[in-house]
């Protein structure tokens, strides 16, 4: 896997550019703010390890976090900034083959959107991914208490994990607009972290990991 960071400018070759995207924002009381972010970067690293000719990009940290205001420790840049950075990142990476803009935070998804397509009718060669999970478990439930159990453990403060609104989440998007999470969950958790294991972690990562690969190798005509 080659970091972009590491390289030295003329070491760096005319590669596909992943660009991990996270968020810093609340994860309930037992996962850490940067959960996304080290989601993305690992999608990002397995993508590399797999596929020739990756190179990851240090990840963009912040996102477009404004429903989760209401707790501490949350950072967001919100929609229009996200989309203008990933705008700007992408036209600077021109060097570059391509692009794939791994995203490991729902909230990045609209603004993403909006900027592929722009940066697509520009003739940029752009991809956006992110992975797939329950409607009842969105956010900082099973899914990802099991993910970074595999990932850092040690960041993990299982004996304060609780269940949060474990609506789909459709059923909560209005509420969701107009009030942020503290409205539907107030202890930010969307989901139920109960049965979390480092093993379904694993498991989630590799599934994740195959489809990503898929869908740029498809992508890239290999």
């Amino acid at each position: 896997m080659t970091e972009l960071g590491a390289l030295r400018s003329p070491e760096v070759p005319r590669a596909v550019l992943a660009v991990p995207l996270g968020a810093t924002e609340q994860h309930g009381p037992h996962l850490p703010l940067h959960t996304d972010t080290a989601i993305a970067v690992e999608l990002s690293e397995r993508l590399a390890a797999r596929v020739a000719g990756v190179v990851v990009a240090p990840p963009l940290p912040f996102g477009s976090s404004g429903e989760h205001a209401g707790f501490a420790g949350t950072l967001s840049i919100g929609g229009p900034a996200l989309e203008l950075v990933v705008l700007e990142l992408v036209r600077s990476a021109d060097h570059f083959a391509a692009a794939v803009l791994v995203n490991g935070h729902g909230g990045n998804a609209a603004p993403l959107a909006r900027a592929v397509r722009t940066l697509r009718e520009e003739g940029r060669e752009v991809l956006s991914w992110a992975p797939s999970g329950r409607a009842d478990d969105s956010h900082a439930g099973r899914t990802e208490t099991s993910v970074m159990l595999a990932l850092r453990p040690s960041e993990v403060r299982l004996s304060a994990a609780r269940a949060g609104n474990t609506e789909p989440l459709p059923r909560l998007w209005d509420r969701l607009r107009q009030g942020g999470v503290r409205t539907v969950s107030g202890n930010g958790v969307l989901g139920d972290p109960e049965g979390a294991s480092a093993v379904e972690g694993e498991e989630l990562l590799a599934t994740w990991s195959d489809a990503l690969v898929s869908t740029v190798r498809d992508w890239l005509g290999q």
